[in-house]
């Protein structure tokens, strides 16, 4: 049986969008969870006062956001947060969540208008710097 070069096209064609078809696929279900992810992430009250000085390292990553963050704590309150590495899709301005966390000492702050994953993002690593203790 021989293929004519018209019916080697289309069925290049047709695999072609079949593989690109898998593709998308995949890709829908990664954003799917991501979102997801960053959806069910909750937050826990954590006393700050009771932290050890130190500096602590801790991240967070749901695929499409990774946070990974430097707390330094001093006295029972937190002087630094450092964003050690923040890969963000249009994400970067939620970095000034950083800045609110000192401010008013606590972890769940106001997110960043356009950016509230990577703010979600953020503050769940820099609890878990301090859930953990990961000192540095």
């Amino acid at each position: 049986m021989k293929l004519s070069g018209k019916r080697i096209f289309v069925f290049t064609v047709v695999f072609l969008f079949l593989i690109g078809l898998i593709f998308m696929m995949v890709y829908l279900k990664s954003v799917s969870d991501y979102k997801k992810a960053v959806k069910e992430t909750t937050f826990s009250g954590i006393d700050i006062s009771g932290i050890p000085d130190g500096v602590y390292v801790g991240e967070y990553d749901v695929n499409f956001i990774y946070v990974k963050v430097e707390v330094t704590v001093q006295s029972g309150a937190i002087t630094g947060i450092d964003i050690l590495e923040h890969k963000n899709g249009r994400g970067k301005s939620a970095e000034i969540v950083a800045d609110r966390i000192v401010e008013e000492q606590k972890i769940d702050v106001d997110t960043v208008s356009g950016a509230t994953n990577s703010s979600i993002v953020i503050k769940k690593a820099v609890e878990n710097a301090l859930k953990g203790h990961n000192q540095k």
